[in-house]
C-alpha cells in the first residue's frame, strides 16, 4: 500500500528540526585513492554537498566526534594517531586537535555535547578493543577510556546525550563480521557493557541517532554475503536486540552516517563502484531512504559528524527568545584595534557564533577604555589613541533595541586604554593614557544622558587595565601599565560612593590588557600579556580582599580580549594572539576549571578590553 502521510508525526518532525543543528560533514575517504576533502549539507534543505574546506592529511577517516559547534575527526586509514578538527559554522581547512591513544583505522564512535569516545579498529592487522576520549571543546591528545566487550572494526556508532552505542562491524574469526552490540555511559569510565545483538553479522556499516533511537545501516553481510540496504534500529536507553526499521535507498557498504536528530542521512561508500549518493530518512517514523543529494565525489568511509545529531542535548543549549527579554543575558562587543565599526551581539545562555547588532558612533571605539551598562543600556567609555577628538566620549546603546549607538556625553578627562565598572545604575571609568598615565576615576548615572562626574582616583595611574569585575557594590580594576612597568595590582570601588580606590590585593604575575567578568560574588581575570601571552584565568572573592587564585585555563592565549557575561556564565571573545583571534569560550563562574568553545566572532577583533552584558554581576 505504501507509506501513508502522517501529519502528526511530520508536525513533531518538523518542530524537533526547527531547534537542532542542520549541517552535516563528510571527511576523507577512498576514491579508491585517498583524499583529504571535507564537504557539507544543510539536512533541512535536500541538495548537492559543498566544498568545506580539507582535512590536515589524506586518508580513511576512522571515526568523526561533533557537537553544535565543532567537528573532529579521528584516526586515517594508514593506521596513524591523527585527530583533526573544524568549526562547524565556519568554512576551511581542519587544525591540528592531538593524537589517538594507538595508532588505529576502521575505528568508530560518536559524541554528546562534550565528550567524544572513539573504539576499536584495527592496527594493521590486528584489531583492537581499545576505547579512547576526549573532551570536544579544548584540544590535546585523547585518554583511555576503557575495552569494548571485543575485538571489531568497522563498526556502526549512535548516541543519546548519556549513552553510546556499538553494533556490528568486523570481527576475527570464520565470519569475518559480527552482531554483538555493546554500549557505554559516556559521562563515565569503564568497559563497554552487553546490550544484544543486530539481527544479522555486518561489518563496514554506519549508523547514526536521535536522543532516543539508533538506527544503523548498509555494510557488508554475513553468512549470506553481499552488500545490504538493512537499515535497523534499536532504543538507546534499554537493551536488546535490534530490530528491521527500513532500507537505504542504494544497497552499500563504506557509507557515513550521521542525523539532525530527526532524519538519518548517509553519504557514499562502495556498491562495488565507489559511489556519491546522499540519502535519508525519519528516525522516529521510517521509510525507505529517499534520495537527497551528491556528494563533492564518490567516495567510500567517509566519515560523517553533524552539529544537529542525537548525542547532543539540546535543552542544555537554551534557544534565543522571539522576544528579547531584558536582562536575559544578551552580550554585545564593540569595535577595537581593529577598526572595526560592528557591534556584534551573543545569548551568553546558549551556545553559538556571534550577529550584528548594530554599528558604534563614526571614529568611536579604537583601543576603548571599556565598557558597562545596566540591564537596559551600554556603554562604551573614551576610545582614541592621543590626538583623537574622540577620547573623551561616552556613547551609549539600548540592549533591547538592536541598532546603532548614540553619543551619550564627555569623560571629565579624554584617555584611552583604560578601564570601567557598572552596577544597576551608575557606570565608572577609571585609568587610561593621555599625553601621560591618567589615575582619573569619573561615572555617569545610567538612567540619564550628560557628562561625566569626578569621582576619585586610583591607587597608581595606570593604562591597559583589565575591565568589568563588578558586583552589585564592588567595581574591582586589575594589572595595567605603570610605564614602563607592568603591574600586578587590585584596587577597588564601592561603586555607589564617590572616592578614592583602595588595596585588594595581587595578581599572580605583573601583566596588561587582561580582561574580567563576575557573578555578584566571584570576579574572573582571564589572559593578558607578561609580555607573553597568557591563557590563565584567576580569581577573587569581590567582598573580600586578597590575592588571586588559580581558575583555571582559557582556550587560546591572548591579550586584550572581549568579555561579557550572566550571574552564572562568563565568556571570553576575540583577542590578539599575537594575530587577531575569532575565539569565543566560556566558564561557569562559580566552578574552577578550563574554557570551553561557545562559537565565533563574525570577524576577528583585537584590543578591546570589555563588552557590554545585561545580566552581569553588578545588576
Amino acid at each position: 500500500m505504501g507509506d501513508i502521510w502522517n501529519i502528526k508525526n511530520s508536525y513533531k518532525d518538523a518542530m524537533a528540526l526547527d531547534s537542532r543543528g542542520q549541517r552535516c560533514i563528510w571527511g576523507g575517504g577512498g576514491t579508491p585513492s585517498t583524499v583529504n576533502t571535507i564537504d557539507y549539507v544543510e539536512l533541512s534543505s535536500a541538495g548537492n554537498a559543498a566544498d568545506f574546506g580539507d582535512l590536515t592529511a589524506v586518508g580513511i577517516v576512522s571515526c568523526t566526534m561533533s557537537n553544535n559547534t565543532r567537528c573532529v575527526f579521528a584516526g586515517r586509514s594508514t593506521a596513524i594517531v591523527t585527530i583533526d578538527y573544524v568549526q562547524v559554522s565556519s568554512l576551511g581547512n581542519a587544525a591540528d586537535f592531538g593524537d589517538l591513544t594507538n595508532a588505529v583505522r576502521a575505528s568508530n564512535g560518536t559524541s554528546n555535547n562534550t565528550r567524544g569516545i572513539n573504539a576499536g579498529g584495527d592496527t594493521s592487522p590486528t584489531r583492537i578493543d581499545v576505547m579512547d576520549f576526549i573532551q570536544i571543546a579544548s584540544t590535546g591528545n585523547a585518554v583511555d577510556f576503557g575495552d569494548q566487550s571485543s575485538q571489531r572494526s568497522t563498526m556502526a556508532a549512535g548516541a543519546s546525550p548519556s549513552r553510546l552505542v556499538w553494533a556490528a562491524g568486523g570481527a576475527a574469526g570464520p565470519v569475518d563480521a559480527s552482531n554483538i552490540i555493546d554500549y557505554v555511559t559516556i559521562a563515565s569510565l569503564g568497559d563497554a557493557a552487553d546490550f544484544g545483538d543486530s539481527s544479522n553479522d555486518y561489518e563496514d556499516l554506519s549508523g547514526t541517532s536521535s536522543a532516543t533511537r539508533m538506527t544503523f545501516g548498509g555494510g557488508y553481510q554475513q553468512p549470506s554475503g553481499g552488500v545490504s540496504t538493512d537499515i535497523e534500529k534499536l532504543e538507546i536507553a534499554s537493551t536488546g536486540n535490534s530490530v528491521q526499521f527500513t532500507d537505504l535507498s542504494v544497497a552499500r557498504q563504506g557509507l557515513g552516517g550521521t542525523s539532525n536528530g530527526v532524519f538519518a542521512i548517509y553519504g557514499g561508500g562502495i556498491t562495488p563502484s565507489v559511489s556519491n549518493v546522499i540519502d535519508f530518512h525519519s528516525i522516529p517514523s521510517g521509510g525507505t531512504a529517499t534520495d537527497f543529494g551528491n556528494l563533492t565525489i564518490s567516495g567510500y568511509r567517509r566519515s560523517a559528524g553533524s552539529s544537529g545529531h542525537g548525542g547532543l542535548d539540546y535543552s542544555a543549549l537554551q534557544r534565543p527568545s522571539v522576544t528579547y527579554m531584558p536582562g536575559s543575558g544578551r552580550g554585545l562587543f564593540s569595535k577595537g584595534a581593529d577598526n572595526v565599526s560592528a557591534i556584534t551581539m551573543i545569548n551568553i545562555n546558549t551556545l553559538g557564533n556571534a550577529t550584528t547588532f548594530g554599528d558604534a558612533v563614526a571614529g568611536n571605539g579604537h583601543n576603548s577604555s571599556s565598557t558597562g551598562g545596566s540591564a537596559t543600556r551600554g556603554f562604551l567609555l573614551g576610545s582614541g589613541a592621543t590626538g583623537d577628538t574622540d577620547k573623551n566620549t561616552y556613547t551609549y546603546v539600548q540592549v533591547a533595541t538592536e541598532g546603532n549607538a548614540a553619543t551619550f556625553g564627555d569623560m571629565t578627562a579624554g584617555r584611552y586604554s583604560g578601564s570601567g565598572v557598572s552596577s544597576s545604575t551608575r557606570c565608572c571609568a577609571y585609568g587610561g593614557y593621555d599625553d601621560g598615565l591618567q589615575d582619573v576615576i569619573d561615572f555617569v548615572t545610567i538612567a540619564s544622558i550628560g557628562n561625566a562626574t569626578d569621582f576619585g582616583d586610583l591607587t597608581a595611574a595606570r593604562y591597559e587595565m583589565g575591565a568589568t569585575i563588578n558586583s552589585t557594590t564592588r567595581g574591582i580594576a586589575h594589572g595595567g601599565s605603570t610605564l614602563p612597568a607592568r603591574v600586578n595590582i587590585i584596587d577597588y570601588i564601592t561603586i555607589a560612593s564617590a572616592g578614592d580606590a583602595t588595596d585588594f590585593g595581587d595578581l599572580s604575575a605583573a601583566k596588561t590588557n587582561t580582561t574580567g567578568l563576575s557573578s555578584p560574588t566571584r570576579g574572573v581575570v582571564g589572559g593578558g600579556s607578561t609580555p607573553s601571552k597568557l591563557n590563565v584565568m584567576e580569581y577573587v572573592t569581590i567582598s573580600s580582599t586578597g590575592d588571586v587564585s588559580d581558575f583555571g585555563d582559557m582556550s587560546i592565549s591572548a591579550a586584550t580580549r572581549a568579555s561579557v557575561c550572566t550571574r552564572t556564565r562568563g565568556v571570553f571573545a576575540g583577542g590578539a594572539t599575537p594575530s587577531t583571534s575569532d575565539v569565543i569560550d566560556y566558564i561557569t563562574i562559580a566552578s574552577t576549571g578550563d574554557a570551553a568553545d561557545f562559537g565565533d566572532l563574525i570577524t576577528g577583533r583585537k584590543a578591546w578590553t570589555g563588552g557590554i552584558s545585561d545580566a552581569h554581576g553588578g545588576i
